[in-house]
């Protein structure tokens, strides 16, 4: 098993893109591979013939390091090793003992030093035989995620889960199975124990946590636990801001579609260079602050596995449109699940902005270690600002957002995050500043 992450420590085996007997060449694709981050394919980088599969589709938790698979030189028969076992490869590793603390989805490269960077690779050692122990399986083969899920769309499955209906028990009607949203709506309980069971208890589903989700899940414990969080608010007007947007895609010949938040990411690069303590990280081993020349934000992008934060990098020192082309990338491929390590891990910044959501005024967000902050951006309001006129007070309209830093106090006092707010809202309430 390849560790195909920094922060990797077992695998779960996908879809073999190989059978026995096959010849494979550098760059081919030999299987898929779910790790902690998203499902990846593993590319064989020599040549040689795939000799046996000692680890079949569906696979869980199979610890780096174990075989999975028995390659040969080209030419070499693979008829003796249909007999081949997992035992006579060595046996498989153990899987290592569980982190005390796993560090959110930015992850650092493991040579940083920093506490929340990832331990670096350990030599290995001389393998201990391996003792014989009965197995607690049933003997049948364990199923690929396809094979596991019930095929529902996702409608019918907030459906579902809002009246309490057990998708398990539901018979699809659409193409292949699918269960459909009237599939839900038809469910009656099959017995009158489903009935009572209902009256007499809430109705649940167990879902399985993924390999990703367990490490979010760590990470922003650790997050919470390690750096003592402080959020300074402010509300920015952004009137000025959408009128040159709108003047700026109006004129763009389909070249480019510019978004609220790629003048918010280049805000927050303008406002990282003239605050750079923020633009900083802490660093435990070697007891320093490491403060960076280049301005690199993580952009917090929401995908079907969980949260992902793909990386601008250089943003000061990038236009517009190429802060948005970039974006749009990121986060496609980050929805794919496509994003090669060095483009989701590091960073020296993040923002989140969940403004599409008309509902969210305000909110806070959890530092992205080893980073020092993050800004979370709520979505835009009509706020009424009175007005001296010569008729008297009158009212005028502003577009406004509510934006919220949470900073790293170990790294950064309170007054250095209000000095970085300042500057933002100043650089935001004056577009024309982000063009320089």
């Amino acid at each position: 098993m390849p560790a195909l992450s920094p922060t990797m420590t077992a695998g779960n085996i996908g879809t073999w893109q190989k059978k026995v007997g096959d010849v494979i060449a550098p760059g081919d694709v030999l299987v898929e591979i779910e790790t902690d981050k998203a499902q990846m394919d593993f590319e064989f980088q020599e040549d040689g013939v795939l000799a046996k599969i000692l680890k079949d589709s569906g696979e869980k938790d199979v610890a780096v390091g174990s075989p999975i698979a028995v390659m040969v030189e080209e030419g070499t028969d693979v008829e003796p090793f249909q007999s081949f076992t997992l035992e006579d490869a060595g046996g498989e590793k153990a899987p290592p003992a569980p982190p005390k603390e796993e560090a959110l989805e930015s992850s650092e490269p493991p040579d940083t030093g920093s506490e929340t960077a990832p331990p670096a690779p350990k030599e290995e050692t001389q393998p201990s035989k391996p003792t014989a122990q009965e197995s607690e399986s049933t003997g049948g083969r364990l199923q690929t995620s396809l094979e596991r899920e019930s095929y529902i769309s996702p409608l019918a499955k907030a459906l579902a889960l809002e009246k309490g209906v057990p998708i398990k028990e539901v018979k699809g009607t659409g193409p292949h199975g699918r269960i459909t949203k009237e599939d839900i709506e038809k469910y009656k309980p099959s017995s009158p124990a489903a009935s009572t069971s209902t009256a007499a208890g809430p109705v649940y589903e167990d879902i399985p946590t993924s390999s990703m989700r367990k490490t979010i899940a760590n990470r922003l414990k650790q997050s919470m636990n390690q750096n003592p969080h402080y959020f300074v608010s402010t509300a920015v007007s952004v009137t000025k801001l959408l009128k040159l947007r709108q003047a700026l895609n109006a004129t763009a010949d389909g070249k480019y579609k510019l978004s609220v938040n790629d003048f918010m990411i280049k805000a927050c690069g303008v406002a990282c260079r003239k605050v750079p303590a923020i633009n900083a990280s802490w660093r435990e081993e070697q007891g320093v602050i490491r403060q960076f020349s280049t301005v690199d934000i993580s952009v917090a992008v929401a995908t079907p596995v969980g949260l992902m934060t793909p990386i601008v990098k250089g943003v000061e020192g990038l236009g517009l449109a190429s802060i948005s082309a970039q974006v749009k990338d990121l986060g496609k491929r980050a929805r794919d699940g496509k994003l090669k390590p060095e483009e989701y891990q590091g960073g020296t910044f993040t923002i989140s902005n969940m403004g599409m959501n008309p509902a969210v005024e305000r909110f806070t967000a959890v530092i992205n270690p080893p980073q020092a902050g993050i800004l979370a951006v709520g979505t835009t309001k009509k706020v009424a600002i009175p007005v001296e006129t010569e008729s008297g007070t009158g009212v005028e309209w502003d577009d406004q957002i509510v934006v919220t830093g949470s900073f790293d106090h170990k790294v950064v006092d309170g007054a250095v995050g209000g000095e970085w707010i300042r500057e933002f809202k100043k650089v935001v309430e004056n577009p024309l500043e982000l063009m320089l």
